[in-house]
């Protein structure tokens, strides 16, 4: 075959084409970091990438929900720590009141600090995390207790509300507390009512005194409320964790399907041009000076 001087000048410029196009690319890449900057440029990393960066997405939609969970059960596990403290302080009053040496005005003294610890709950009881009543299971939108103090133990306070915080994975965040509250409620009540003065005959220190073992049992439920939110606490820590390896894990993937070797691609970029720089010099040689070129 007869190689004319027409071929060889196609050849070169297609030659040279391709070489600008290849620096192009590196350039492009050392710019970005990135291996593409187009799915057309490799569709198999382009499709790898958006997988991993939709784990990458609900990784961090579970951390949200976490974060949503420790308000939860930090929320409720401040408002038990105050009601624990109130009844202590109605075991106080009680042990007090139940002394036979108290008279009747004192008794009535007593009563007025319970009716306000009595209200104090009932405020605990309607604790709030954002819009949403805590303590008053799937009824998120409804207090347990009116502004009038009156019990609203409608159905559904006491079902569970859940947030996922992995595929599959759900923690309770709520705690019951139709039936704690209502037995503390009703409690009080009857405190408030063995103390009433204007009541005949008065009541004597063991009646007044009978009820410590209801303001104990109450504690007992408290404490065990709040150990189950503490158990609940440490799966959440557990959780974190695995959300963050997760996160290392899927980040580093991305990162490897994705990112670009700086040092080789400027190892190639500088060879690419040697070769570029190489490939104008010889053609320059190779193309023979045309009948225009000596007219000149």
């Amino acid at each position: 075959m007869r190689v004319t001087q027409s071929m060889l000048s196609t050849n070169m410029l297609r030659n040279l084409s391709n070489s600008y196009n290849k620096m192009a690319t590196l350039q492009e890449q050392i710019n970005s970091g990135k291996k593409i900057t187009r799915p057309s440029q490799d569709p198999v990393v382009a499709i790898k990438g958006i997988g991993y960066r939709t784990d990458l997405n609900k990784v961090e939609q579970y951390q949200r929900n976490l974060g949503e969970v420790n308000n939860w059960l930090d929320s409720s596990d401040d408002a038990l720590d105050k009601v624990g403290s109130a009844l202590k302080r109605v075991q106080e009053l009680v042990t007090d009141a139940a002394n036979d040496t108290k008279t009747p005005e004192d008794r009535e003294k007593i009563k007025v600090e319970i009716t306000q610890l009595k209200a104090q709950i009932r405020d605990l009881a309607n604790t709030k995390v954002g819009d949403k009543y805590i303590f008053s299971g799937t009824k998120t939108l409804s207090p347990l207790y009116d502004n009038n103090g009156n019990f609203l133990g409608e159905t559904g306070v006491d079902g569970s509300v859940n947030i996922e915080v992995y595929d599959g994975v759900e923690i309770k965040v709520n705690t019951n507390g139709k039936i704690m509250f209502e037995d503390i409620d009703k409690m009080m009540e009857n405190i408030e009512s063995v103390l009433d003065s204007s009541k005949t005959p008065v009541a004597t220190g063991p009646e007044i005194a009978k009820y410590l073992e209801d303001i104990s049992g109450n504690q007992d439920t408290v404490l065990a409320a709040r150990a189950d939110i503490g158990a609940r606490q440490n799966r959440v820590e557990m959780m974190e964790d695995r959300l963050g390896a997760q996160e290392i894990i899927v980040t580093k993937q991305l990162s490897s399907n994705e990112d670009i070797d700086y040092e080789k691609a400027i190892t190639e970029m500088i060879t690419q041009e040697s070769i570029h720089r190489a490939a104008l010099s010889v053609g320059a040689r190779i193309i023979q000076p045309t009948l225009t070129d000596f007219l000149r």
